[in-house]
């Protein structure tokens, strides 16, 4: 019998991600985790014993068509390698399911256009996994932003980046258009955090600047999203950089600094702001999983019928900004967004 207060889901995938996504589906209050899959055999179990070794009675498929096909399953979450997210994410929408899908959603907005169209005709809920929105910090920075005290956002400053191991090289391995490189790993959170102040406008076009490598993939980019009426949000992130994590946003009467953006559960999520009248504030959130809010409110969205935070209509700005990146990168030009 299917539990009506429970999501059922099912992982399609054994990536490293894992490690944090399967243990909050296991937590989450209104989630049961009921079958993993992976095209590697034996990668499922091994995964599941690594991150989830005292649950039971979970399905074991080494074929993910297979899993798709339960239709004890309401929902799939996708953490395979991005060029698979639209192919794999349109298969489950044929099955029915709700997805949540690793960033990024899709590498073309066409292909999110597709997932949209598909996700309306068979009644379901798509959703990009940008984990990071869920934390409690950004809703927090919305309240300051919104009751005024920094005046109107002018401009954002966004920072990702980390220093690229050996182990993670299988990100840079392939081209940009085959999804490696830092804009698909990183790149994204910078550009999707960079417009999270200018929630109200619109962007109309963009500048960057991009270094490669000779597998086709970049391991750093500069750029800058024009929101018109002199309002900017600068992004930089890459693979050859200290790890960094936060954004700062100035406006007329005062300025805003997020701290660590990925504020992981142990970790004391920390805000800055301050005005031009002299206040000086420090404010130390609680401690928060930004991989367990998300999953909660995927399966309480679909559960109950809620709206979810990140729509896809989010993922196509967000895409649409990356391909105008990557075409301003190629051309050297500021280029248009339609």
């Amino acid at each position: 019998m299917i539990n009506n207060k429970k999501l059922r889901w099912g992982i399609l995938g054994a990536a490293r991600i894992n490690q944090q996504l399967m243990p909050a589906i296991v937590q989450a209050e209104n989630s049961e985790l009921v079958a993993i899959a992976s095209r590697r055999p034996g990668a499922a179990e091994q995964t599941l014993a690594t991150y989830a070794p005292d649950i039971q009675n979970v399905t074991i498929y080494d074929n993910p068509e297979s899993l798709l096909k339960d239709s004890s399953i309401q929902a799939v979450y996708i953490p395979l390698a991005n060029k698979d997210h639209a192919e794999w994410v349109l298969r489950a929408i044929e099955y029915d399911k709700h997805v949540l899908c690793e960033k990024p959603l899709a590498l073309t907005v066409t292909d999110i256009e597709a997932i949209e169209t598909a996700a309306q005709k068979h009644n379901v809920t798509v959703m990009e996994g940008f984990m990071y929105r869920f934390h409690p910090q950004h809703a927090r920075v919305k309240e300051i932003i919104d009751a005024g005290l920094i005046g109107e956002v002018r401009s954002v400053r966004s920072c990702f980046s980390y220093l690229m191991q050996a182990a993670r090289e299988y990100r840079i391995d392939n081209t940009i258009e085959n999804g490696s490189g830092a804009m698909w790993d990183i790149g994204c959170y910078a550009i999707h955090a960079a417009r999270l102040p200018f929630y109200h406008a619109t962007p109309i076009a963009v500048t960057a600047m991009a270094k490669h490598i000779a597998t086709g993939a970049d391991i750093s980019c500069n750029g800058i999203i024009d929101f018109g009426d002199g309002k900017y949000a600068h992004f930089d992130f890459g693979f050859e950089h200290a790890r960094r994590a936060e954004y700062e946003i100035i406006g007329t009467k005062g300025g805003l600094k997020c701290h660590n953006v990925w504020a992981k559960q142990a970790e004391t999520p920390v805000i800055s702001w301050w005005t031009e009248a002299g206040e000086q504030k420090q404010e130390t959130l609680a401690l928060a999983n930004h991989f367990l809010l998300e999953v909660e409110h995927f399966s309480d969205s679909i559960l109950n019928n809620k709206k979810v935070l990140l729509p896809l209509e989010d993922a196509k700005t967000n895409c649409r900004i990356i391909i105008a990146t990557l075409e301003s990168i190629r051309s050297g030009k500021q280029v248009k967004l339609s």
